[in-house]
């Protein structure tokens, strides 16, 4: 319907110009109205049949060859005629003819060669997108170009690359989920298997001291259940089905709180405990949850620091408040730093099993300050710096 509707309006056109350029004859009127018509007709045809006939070709060449071939023989046509309407001679008709005819065959000439690069650039696009659908996400068109193509181009080699961003980041990911199960199956096999031991002396009447026994048993039980409720609250964190009441809380008091709470463990590794606040910061915030990722910091501080150092507990009043934790520890490595706070990162060199549990502490701190709208970061070594800070709600 549009490709009829087009070529009326070009015969109306056409007929509107002859009118005024020329002031023909009824005759004349007539005449040329036949000849538009005929070429309108011969262009609504083409129009409609070719996009049917396109869609049937297997190549592309095809398609563009017979719109030039179409497109050459109408525009001959409406030459040929006028040329012999102007009374040439038979002479200068036939070289007319020969021009036209030589028009021709070089137009389609060009258009066969001009078309070979955008088919060439069509076939290396197509070609690509095989490639990463068979799993090679390093394909690259390589096309440069700036109209329609070229941004086909770029969309599908943008498209390459984010898959093969995702497919490192999910090669990243499941790598550190080996890891965080294999941290976790080793923490848990720990204190099974002492568990089981000291269930199996007292079992057997071997246990010479059935006391110690018992409360070695109770301590691995506890570490047991310490680290199954991390895992737990470390799946509701980053679920969003963690619940926090806001409410005016002392920040500096739950520093002070911390230093009490973690002082026998700190006595245990002969590391001094110290608060630095030159005021009460006091904010709208969630007082359980800072307090949580408070300790958090602290026991990881205290389990890197070396014997006979000391760890300060910075207390800073700004927009909200601003918590640092400080170790004279070796401190974060810069690879370990990109990811110290990751799920499923569990330690590298200087992070040594010994130390710590599965790993589980920044992770857990790091979901709390993010849920309460804060942020949270480490610093490079020497020495451990971690802080988070919170807004005042």
């Amino acid at each position: 319907m549009r490709a009829i509707l087009v070529s009326v309006a070009a015969v109306l056109a056409g007929l509107a110009l002859f009118q005024i350029t020329m002031q023909p004859s009824g005759a004349d009127r007539l005449e040329l109205t036949v000849i538009f018509v005929i070429m309108a007709v011969a262009s609504a045809l083409a129009a409609i049949l070719l996009p049917i006939a396109a869609r049937r070709s297997r190549r592309l060449i095809n398609t563009l060859f017979a719109l030039s071939l179409i497109s050459l023989l109408i525009a001959a046509f409406g030459l040929s005629v006028a040329a012999s309407r102007m009374f040439f001679s038979d002479h200068d008709l036939t070289l007319v003819l020969v021009v036209l005819g030589f028009g021709l065959l070089s137009s389609l000439g060009f258009a066969l060669s001009a078309t070979k690069a955008l088919t060439s650039d069509l076939s290396r696009m197509a070609d690509t997108a095989r490639e990463v659908a068979a799993g090679d996400l390093t394909a690259r068109t390589g096309v440069s170009r700036v109209d329609e193509i070229g941004q086909l181009a770029r969309g599908l080699d943008e498209m390459a690359e984010h898959l093969e961003a995702a497919s490192a980041a999910r090669m990243l990911e499941d790598e550190r989920r080996r890891q965080f199960f294999a941290a976790v199956g080793h923490d848990l096999r720990t204190p099974l298997a002492s568990a089981q031991a000291a269930t199996e002396a007292l079992r057997d009447g071997v246990a010479p001291d059935p006391e110690r026994y018992y409360a070695s048993l109770q301590r691995d039980l506890q570490a047991l259940q310490s680290l199954v409720d991390d895992l737990f609250l470390l799946a509701r964190i980053q679920s969003g089905d963690v619940a926090y009441d806001t409410v005016k809380t002392d920040v500096t008091e739950i520093a002070d709180e911390t230093i009490e709470v973690l002082l026998p463990v700190a006595t245990r590794a002969n590391v001094e405990l110290t608060l630095d606040a030159s005021e009460r910061v006091i904010v709208t915030t969630a007082a359980e949850a800072v307090s949580r990722v408070l300790r958090n910091l602290v026991d990881n501080a205290i389990r890197h620091a070396p014997a006979g150092s000391i760890v300060v507990i910075s207390v800073e009043k700004g927009d909200g408040a601003t918590v640092i934790v400080r170790d004279e520890g070796p401190g974060f490595s810069e690879g370990f730093l990109r990811e110290a706070f990751d799920s499923f990162s569990r330690f590298d060199a200087d992070r040594s099993r010994s130390t710590g549990g599965a790993g589980l502490g920044l992770a857990i701190a790091k979901g709390f300050v993010t849920a309460l709208g804060g942020r949270i970061w480490a610093e490079l070594g020497p020495g451990g710096t971690v802080g988070f800070s919170v807004p005042d709600r």
